[in-house]
C-alpha cells in the first residue's frame, strides 16, 4: 500500500550510490583525467560519483558526507535520525529550501573540516552507540535524537525534533529525557531540558508542533490535547482535532500543503461544520501564517473568546484523547529485536515489530 504524502516513516533507501576514490586504472573509479570532466562529480575531497547521480536525496548527501567520517565515527542528528527512518528529517531548515549540513559525530579526539556540506560535533561516543544503517556508521535513534535536539536553532525547534522522532514511533519522551541526565555535562543541554516538558508524543507534522508552541508560548494558552479524536453525543466521531483545548471548546486545525485538493477541502469542511452544530468553536492556520506570530496569538486568543467555555455536564461533544503508549510499543520492540538476534529465532513464529 502507497504511504501518505505525510507518512511520519518513510520507506528504506534504494539506489544510493556510494562515492569512490581515483582508480589509475579506472576500474573502480575515475581516473584522475576522468575526474576532472563532465562524467563525475566530486562529493567530498577525494571521493567521487558519477554526474547524474540524484544527490538531491537525503540519504544520498548523508552518505556521501559520511565518507568523510574517522574510523569510530558516525553521522549524527538529522541525518542519523533520516536513517531512523523519520520522514520529517529532510536535512532542509525550516523554509524547505536551505540546506542543513550533515552531522558527522568524530569523537573527542577526530578531526574534521566543517563547510556547508558537514558539521563535526567532538562529544565522547559511547559503546553501542553506533549502528549500521545501508553501509553507513550512524548513532543509535537516541542518541541521534538527542544530538538533534542539542544542534536545533532553538528550543522550539528542539522540541520539533523530539516530536517527529515521537511520531515516527522512534524515540519517546520519557527515554530521551533519562538519556539526558545521563549527558548533564553535554554541551547544547540546557536546550534539551527545555524541551522535552514541551513534547507530545501525538503530534504528526513540523508545524502542528509549531502552533502548539504558539498557543502555550505565546498566547499563553492552557496546553492542548493533540490530535485528540472528538465524539458527539450520540457517539459518532466528529473528527480530530489537530488542537482542542477541552476547557474552552476550542479546536485549532492546521491547513498544510494537503489541505489544498478538494477532497482533503471537502473533508475539512465537514469537519468543521460537525464541530459548530455540537457547540466546538473552530479556528484555522497555514503554514504561511505561523511566520507571523503575533497575528496566530490574536487569531487564537479570539477565537477561545468566542468559544462556549460549557461544562462537561451539558455539552453535546466529548474529547477522547489517544493514551501514551510509545514506551510500551519500544519496549515491545527492543524484545523482538532481542529475540531475533538469538540463533534460533528464526526457527520460531514471525514477528512484527513497528514499521
Amino acid at each position: 500500500m502507497a504511504r501518505h504524502r505525510w507518512d511520519p516513516v518513510c520507506p528504506p533507501p534504494r539506489g544510493l550510490v556510494r562515492p569512490v576514490r581515483v582508480d589509475p586504472s579506472g576500474r573502480d573509479g575515475p581516473t584522475r583525467h576522468q575526474a576532472a570532466g563532465p562524467t563525475w562529480v566530486r562529493t567530498s575531497t577525494g571521493f567521487y560519483v558519477p554526474a547524474g547521480t540524484p544527490r538531491d536525496r537525503p540519504e544520498q548527501r548523508i552518505l556521501e558526507q559520511s565518507m568523510r567520517l574517522p574510523a569510530g565515527g558516525a553521522v549524527t542528528g538529522w541525518a542519523a535520525c533520516r536513517l531512523a527512518r523519520a520522514a520529517f528529517f529532510d536535512g532542509l531548515a525550516r523554509d524547505g529550501l536551505t540546506r542543513l549540513p550533515v552531522p558527522l559525530a568524530v569523537g573527542p579526539d577526530g578531526r574534521l573540516r566543517a563547510d556547508g556540506d558537514a558539521v563535526a560535533t567532538y562529544d565522547r561516543i559511547d559503546e553501542g552507540e553506533v549502528v549500521e544503517v545501508c553501509g553507513i556508521p550512524a548513532l543509535t535513534a537516541l542518541r541521534a535524537t538527542f544530538d538533534a535536539m542539542r544542534l536545533a536553532a532553538d528550543v522550539r525547534e528542539a522540541v520539533v525534533a523530539l516530536d517527529m522522532m515521537a511520531a515516527a514511533r522512534r524515540m519517546s519522551l520519557r527515554r530521551l529525557a533519562s538519556y539526558a541526565d545521563l549527558r548533564a555535562g553535554a554541551h547544547g543541554i540546557a536546550k534539551v531540558r527545555a524541551a522535552v516538558p514541551l513534547a507530545s508524543e501525538h503530534s504528526r507534522s513540523p508545524n502542528e508542533t509549531r502552533l502548539r508552541l504558539c498557543w502555550v508560548l505565546d498566547a499563553g494558552l492552557p496546553p492542548p490535547l493533540v490530535n485528540c479524536p472528538v465524539y458527539g453525543d450520540g457517539g459518532a466521531l466528529l473528527g480530530i482535532a489537530d488542537l482542542l483545548d477541552d476547557e474552552a471548546g476550542l479546536a485549532v486545525e492546521f491547513d498544510g500543503a494537503d489541505h489544498r485538493s478538494a477532497g482533503q477541502h471537502t473533508r475539512d469542511v465537514a469537519k468543521e461544520d460537525a464541530f459548530r452544530r455540537h457547540g466546538v468553536e473552530v479556528a484555522r492556520v497555514t503554514g504561511a501564517d505561523l511566520w507571523d506570530r503575533e497575528l496566530v496569538v490574536d487569531r487564537l486568543r479570539e477565537a477561545r473568546g468566542r468559544a462556549r467555555f460549557e461544562p462537561a455536564t451539558t455539552r453535546r461533544w466529548e474529547p477522547r484523547p489517544e493514551p501514551d503508549v510509545l514506551d510500551r510499543l519500544l519496549d515491545q520492540q527492543d524484545g523482538l529485536d532481542a529475540l531475533r538476534s538469538l540463533p534460533e529465532a528464526g526457527a520460531g513464529p514471525s514477528l512484527t515489530g513497528l514499521p
